[in-house]
């Protein structure tokens, strides 16, 4: 009997597509979960598997990994896609790309499958990451062929096999979870109309029910690379998850955003990413402190760039790994100390120290100061000026003003 690895989550979709593989390729099924952080969800996995047909599964513990070769290079880049989404899912689908076929491969496997659908952005981010690193390997994406139309025909097919699964026709939200973040999409969101409802809400909790005294936090940097939390060293996933719990707290980290697609059409997801919120504005906050204007600014251009080839799966590209090579030059002087406010769903800044300012205050009082002469702006503006000058005198000359 042929073999397939099954990215498994042990949502509805996955759940359904393990007696659906069976039943339609006749395949050994193995399933494969990335631990990535996503806590007491994973407990009950390897007795759902089983229970819907897997002949066995791994559980592999990547939280690491996912951490310090996947957040922190996004992190460092800035990458944010349309400027709100902090890219939670779309960074995690490479690492379990790169593990499907590691065990594909282990196991004499034939091909891999997962869950996601023929509309979303994650079937071109497995897909790309297996086509980069095992291009033999065929993949099954049962999205793309069965007659399950809807998660709601997903849940009667499963009804029907007494398959174990986690939602209901009346809770349906499409969710995937980290270490990094959570979203939520599907249900009463699929109309932007709707106002998102706080129920939905698992890592943070509203602004509005948040403490009413403020919180606030120190973030040590080194070269860009978060390493403390209020003074105390900490491994990168210990550090998300204490900062997770703080920014849950105070009701940090909750977007609600409509999305382009990778696909074409457009989407609305709620992602509540309390930790990551903090760590991407203490990041930008230390950069402007540390870097020079054009450096800084070209860094932004980058950034937008980074969030698309993350965003659209290109995770194992050149092109991605030379921008790695510019970030990581950029980060040599991001080291220093952050401390930042929270408060009801808001982040102030409350302090930023590094060996490496570039902030004078001499140069940038508006006191009394020696080594600033105001009057060499005037020769600057003047040449500065030069260009728009030369034309407001032409125009005058050929009689266009």
């Amino acid at each position: 009997m042929s073999k397939v690895v099954l990215a498994y989550s042990g949502g509805l979709d996955t759940s359904v597509i393990i007696a659906w593989l069976k039943e339609n390729y006749g395949y050994e099924v193995i399933a494969m979960t990335a631990d990535l952080g996503q806590g007491e969800e994973l407990a009950p996995l390897e007795e759902k598997a089983l229970r819907s047909g897997a002949s066995k599964i791994y559980i592999e513990d990547l939280r690491r990994e996912f951490v310090e070769e996947y957040i922190w290079p996004t992190l460092k880049a800035g990458a944010v896609y349309e400027g709100k989404y902090l890219l939670g899912t779309s960074f995690a689908r490479p690492l379990i790309a790169k593990k499907l076929v590691e065990i594909a491969e282990r196991e004499g496997a034939v091909a891999v499958a997962h869950g996601a659908t023929g509309k979303g952005n994650d079937q071109v981010r497995f897909e790309l990451g297996v086509k980069a690193l095992a291009p033999h390997l065929k993949v099954i994406a049962p999205w793309r062929e069965w007659d399950i139309r809807s998660r709601e025909d997903a849940i009667d097919y499963a009804a029907a096999r007494g398959i174990p699964v986690p939602v209901t026709k009346k809770s349906i939200y499409s969710r995937d979870r980290n270490i990094w973040h959570i979203s939520h999409e599907g249900g009463e969101l699929e109309s932007p109309a709707n106002a998102a409802s706080y129920d939905m809400l698992m890592l943070t909790v509203p602004p509005e029910q948040a403490p009413d005294r403020p919180t606030y936090v120190e973030i040590g940097f080194e070269q860009g690379i978060p390493v403390s939390l209020n003074g105390r060293r900490l491994d990168g996933v210990s550090l998300l998850e204490q900062l997770n719990a703080i920014g849950g707290a105070n009701g940090i980290g909750i977007v609600d955003m409509v999305e382009n697609r990778l696909v074409g059409m457009k989407s609305r997801g709620v992602y509540e990413t309390p930790g990551g919120a903090i760590l991407v504005y203490a990041h930008h906050e230390l950069e402007l402190l540390t870097l020079d204007r054009a450096t800084l600014h070209y860094k932004e251009q980058v950034a937008l760039r980074y969030a698309e080839l993350v965003y659209d799966g290109v995770w194992f590209s050149p092109l991605r790994e030379a921008l790695d090579a510019f970030v990581n030059s950029t980060q040599r002087t991001v080291t220093g100390t952050v401390k930042l406010k929270l408060y009801k769903g808001n982040i102030m800044p409350a302090g930023i120290t590094s060996p490496y300012s570039l902030y004078d205050e001499e140069l940038s009082t508006f006191g009394r100061d020696e080594v600033y002469n105001q009057a060499d702006a005037a020769g600057f503006i003047n040449l500065f000026g030069l260009p728009l000058k030369v034309r407001a005198l032409m125009e005058k000359k050929a009689g266009l003003r």
